[in-house]
C-alpha cells in the first residue's frame, strides 16, 4: 500500500474540517463485495496492533482471582475479583456503565466458566468477552504489563452482520504520518485476508468524527 494517497486524505479531511470543542478521531471504512461473510474462511476478524497508538488508549477491565488482581491492579482500569462477580452481574446498571467504558476484559483460563456464567449475556452481544485470539485469557506466570499494553493499542477488524470493516485508526491531536501508518496497517491487514485482494474492495473511505467521508485511492 503506498501511503501518498493516504496521507493526502488525512491532510485533507483535517483542513476541510470544521473545528469542534472536542478532539475528533480519523475513522477507516473499508466497504467489500464478493464476499460470503457466512463463509468462516471469508468472515473479516482481526485484532491488530496499531503501529502508532492512540492518545486516546483504549481500556482494560480484568475478571480475576487473587493469582492475577495484584498485577491487574497495576495495569489495568478496571478490576473485578472473582468473588464479586455475582453481585455486579446482578447490578444491571453498574454492569452496563463496566461493558460501555471497557474495551477489552481479560480473565484467565480457569475463571472463563464462570466469566461465562456470570457476563456472558451481557458481553457476549457487545462482542466482548475475553478473546483468546486477541491475549485475553492469560495463561499463568504471564507477565501483564506487555499485554495490557498492546491490548490498549489494538483494535479489532470485524464483519458483522454486513461486508463493511470499520475501526478507529486515530485522533486529531495525532501526526498525520502517524494515523497515515496506521490507516496502511489496517488497509493490508484486511487485504492480505481477502480472497481476491484489491478485487474484493468496492470503496476506501476516512472521515472524522463529525465529518462526510471522502474516498482513498488504494494504490499499490
Amino acid at each position: 500500500m503506498e501511503n501518498k494517497s493516504i496521507l493526502e486524505a488525512v491532510q485533507k479531511l483535517r483542513k476541510d474540517s470544521k473545528k469542534r470543542k472536542f478532539k475528533q478521531t480519523f475513522d477507516l471504512i473499508l466497504n467489500l463485495k464478493n464476499i460470503d461473510i457466512k463463509n468462516p474462511e471469508q468472515k473479516i476478524d482481526i485484532f491488530l496492533k496499531l503501529p502508532k497508538p492512540r492518545a486516546k488508549q483504549l481500556k482494560i477491565c480484568a475478571l480475576v482471582d487473587d493469582e492475577l488482581i495484584t498485577e491487574a491492579k497495576k495495569h489495568c482500569n478496571t478490576v473485578i475479583h472473582k468473588d464479586e462477580f455475582k453481585t455486579i452481574s446482578k447490578n444491571k446498571s453498574k454492569l452496563r456503565k463496566i461493558i460501555n467504558s471497557h474495551d477489552f476484559f481479560i480473565t484467565q483460563p480457569h475463571l472463563m466458566p464462570e466469566v461465562a456464567t456470570a457476563f456472558g449475556k451481557s458481553l457476549g452481544p457487545k462482542g466482548k468477552m475475553p478473546n483468546p485470539k486477541a491475549g485475553c485469557v492469560i495463561p499463568p506466570k504471564v507477565p501483564l504489563a506487555p499485554i495490557a499494553e498492546r491490548l490498549k493499542a489494538t483494535i479489532r477488524l470485524q464483519t458483522k452482520n454486513d461486508t463493511i470493516v470499520k475501526c478507529a485508526v486515530g485522533d486529531e491531536n495525532m501526526k498525520d504520518e502517524e494515523i497515515a501508518e496506521n490507516i496502511a496497517a489496517v488497509f493490508n491487514a484486511v487485504l492480505a485476508k481477502l480472497p481476491q485482494k484489491e478485487a474484493n474492495i468496492k470503496s476506501f473511505l476516512l472521515k472524522l468524527t463529525m465529518g462526510s467521508p471522502i474516498p482513498v485511492e488504494a494504490k499499490k
